[in-house]
């Protein structure tokens, strides 16, 4: 089972495929299911498919990315507001070192400082940190086969065996869904007997649910 890519709506796919692809230095291929930023090195890949923009408040996951230095986090930021990102507040202090924006489409992303050492070797695109309880972090762990590297007070993170980025749920309380997620993993080769065994539920349109009520989709090979 592989886990593709986090598919995200967007009312404009190629501008937030081209923003992106521009900050991650990715290639931007077009296919059946929309705009794919191909992962490498176990990075997480990113899909763009036509739908509402991200409103902050209702987006479930966003995306962390790394700083080798200052310079770099400072960098990363100029480039994401040259190619049309935003600043974006959520609450954050002002001794917080990390850089919050909003892409194009509307979803927060996090540029983190230097020296985090709980992302330290896990590349450019470091963490998808998501709403969510520890049966799900669990859930995907299991379906995945993606061992969990952080598994305190309810808090869950996973990441592939062969290292890249982790994805994060950061435990109770979940907020409540409300409308059907902006935001979604696509995974292939999988079975969907397999997932349901695991607690996923289906849904309509081919989509499944996992523990949490976040809609996936299952993508043929």
């Amino acid at each position: 089972m592989h886990l593709l890519a986090m598919t995200m709506e967007a009312p404009d796919p190629p501008r937030a495929a081209q923003f992106w692809a521009g900050l991650l230095r990715r290639e931007v291929i077009q296919d059946a299911g929309g705009l794919l930023l191909p992962g490498e090195d176990a990075q997480l890949g990113l899909r763009f498919v036509p739908g509402r923009p991200g409103l902050l408040g209702a987006s479930r996951m966003h995306l962390h990315l790394t700083s080798a230095d200052l310079h770099e986090q400072r960098q990363t930021v100029t480039t994401a507001l040259k190619l049309g990102a935003r600043h974006l507040d959520v609450g954050q202090k002002p001794d917080e070192e990390h850089v919050v924006l909003a892409d194009p489409a509307g979803y927060p992303l996090c540029v983190i400082e230097p020296g985090n050492a709980y992302l330290e070797g896990c590349g450019p695109l470091g963490e998808l940190t998501c709403e969510g309880s520890r049966e799900v972090g669990v859930f995907w762990s299991e379906a995945l086969g993606w061992p969990l590297v952080w598994d305190q007070n309810e808090e869950t993170a996973i990441q592939s065996p062969q290292g890249g980025t982790k994805i994060a749920w950061a435990g109770p309380p979940v907020p409540p869904k409300t409308e059907p997620n902006r935001q979604r993993f696509e995974l292939t080769a999988a079975a969907p007997d397999d997932l349901i065994s695991l607690g996923a539920t289906h849904l309509k349109n081919g989509l499944l649910a996992d523990p949490d009520g976040n809609e996936f989709h299952l993508r043929e090979h």
